[in-house]
């Protein structure tokens, strides 16, 4: 992978979707993209209030930071400039009352949990 600039400003948020799982209310903006995998590594995400992502799984960990609102993601409570690191293995749903923008870091594509 090559250097890479990402002008959030420049982008448009696009809705977040993925086959055969609810993501209404989930925007995104792509920053980092992995040709050989073909899907982002880092991606800023928004949230609308009452928005929620169902259970899934990190076969690599994820990283979260929270640039705006509140989102829960499993038990924890996350607020404007809190980090998560989650490890490798790790499941967890994400929800937001509020509404939220999220900086993700996801290595490897999650598996959802039915």
């Amino acid at each position: 992978m090559e250097k890479q600039i990402t002008k959030t400003s420049e982008i448009n948020w696009k809705p977040l979707i993925e086959e055969g799982v609810k993501t209404d209310g989930i925007s995104v903006k792509t920053l980092c993209y992995d040709d050989v995998a073909k899907r982002p590594t880092a991606f800023l995400s928004k949230f609308e209030p009452g928005a929620s992502y169902p259970n899934h799984s990190h076969p690599s960990g994820e990283e979260i930071f929270v640039l705006e609102g509140e989102v829960r993601s499993g038990k924890d409570e996350l607020k404007k400039g809190d980090y998560l690191y989650m490890p490798p293995g790790s499941t967890h749903s994400v929800f937001s009352k509020t509404g939220c923008i999220l900086l993700f870091k996801v290595p490897e594509e999650v598996v959802i949990l039915k």
